[in-house]
């Protein structure tokens, strides 16, 4: 565990969780492992450490609110849908609450155009089909089977890459609660107590395989923004570095006039103006995680490779292959961007050395 890249939420969180339970006195609805006053107080985190002295950190930024609502949903036995930009904590969010109230996020699938209902549902051992026949004992459970059986939440991220046909496996057992195994001649599954969907899927792949009518209907929408104020941004943004550069072991970290500095940066090319002059937007979506990992890669290029301490012409060497990516008309608004803080600016220096940085 201690060399993995990344630990699942109820791993990485485990003694927060652990205090959580050991001090939860509010009543909890069957199959969850904690309240929903717990579950919110795990993502939403809590200004002062709880009486046995364990400090719990806020997770999600921005959309306080639509958490509560969204444990609300899950309470009532109804899917849950987070929609929303790339980059707003969707699938944070998915994880979080699946390991809040399951103890367990890892029944996830991942939607894609080449998703089969068997990776879904069930599969069997093909070797162990063809010696004995049918059996409980070669069916393969696949997220969705694991979750019912258990009572435990099932998470669907992306499901509108995946096609519509493949999506609506989900209807029979949100209705019924009941997954069927023909295969086996047996009675169906029953879904136990506790076991929900969370689903999530990006604004930016709407039309992509559009939700059928009667999916819909079972599914709760939560839309979830993006931070709205730069300083907010900028206190994301610092804070998911600083922790990724400590996991990896660095005594270094982002300075805030930096992590300021970004956070203005992309908020001024998501809405495409400076200093009240107007220019074409970036068409990228800009999310918050882009930010973070430009914040990360520069300041990791910094120490190992270049000159000390970090500046501004770090964080702009590094922006063209997160902004522009492969679009020449996001290219062109980019150079527009970079003169109209030159023209208001560059007499700053923190903005001229932004612009130094600039690899052209």
């Amino acid at each position: 565990m201690s060399q993995a890249q990344r630990l699942p939420a109820e791993i990485a969180y485990q003694n927060q969780l652990e205090a959580l339970k050991g001090g939860d006195q509010g009543d909890k609805p069957k199959g969850w492992c904690l309240s929903p006053w717990a579950v919110k107080t795990f993502i939403l985190g809590t200004q002062d450490p709880l009486p046995c002295g364990t400090e719990i950190e806020k997770k999600i930024f921005g959309n306080d609110a639509l958490v509560e609502r969204a444990i609300v949903t899950l309470i009532s036995e109804r899917g849950l849908l987070l929609i929303g930009e790339p980059g707003t904590a969707k699938s944070l969010l998915s994880e979080l609450l699946a390991a809040a109230i399951s103890g367990k996020s890892t029944h996830t699938v991942q939607g894609s155009a080449g998703l089969m209902e068997e990776s879904i549902r069930y599969s069997f051992n093909y070797a162990l089909l063809l010696k004995d026949g049918p059996s409980r004992e070669a069916l393969v459970p696949a997220p969705l089977y694991q979750a019912m059986e258990s009572g435990q939440l099932m998470r669907f991220e992306e499901i509108t890459r995946c096609p519509t046909e493949t999506q609506d496996t989900l209807i029979p057992v949100l209705s019924d609660r009941i997954l069927q195994v023909p295969e086996l001649g047996d009675a169906p599954l029953l879904a136990s107590a506790g076991f929900n969907v969370i689903a999530t899927a990006n604004i930016k792949d709407k039309g992509v395989h559009e939700l059928s009518a009667a999916l819909k209907r079972r599914f709760n929408f939560e839309v979830m923004q993006p931070l709205a104020s730069c300083e907010a941004q900028s206190q994301l943004i610092t804070r998911e570095v600083n922790k990724r550069l400590a996991q990896q072991g660095l005594h270094v970290s982002l300075p805030t006039s930096l992590a300021d500095l970004l956070a203005q940066v992309f908020d001024e090319l998501r809405h495409g103006e400076v200093q009240g002059v107007r220019m074409e937007p970036i068409s990228s979506v800009l999310s918050s995680a882009e930010a973070i990992g430009l914040g990360f890669n520069a300041v990791v290029q910094s120490q190992y490779f270049g000159e000390q301490p970090l500046s501004a012409s770090d964080i702009a060497a590094h922006m063209v292959g997160t902004v522009i990516k492969d679009n020449d008309h996001d290219l062109q608004a980019f150079k527009d961007y970079l003169r109209l803080v030159q023209r208001h600016r560059g007499e700053d220096p923190i903005w001229r050395a932004f612009l130094a940085g600039h690899p052209g």
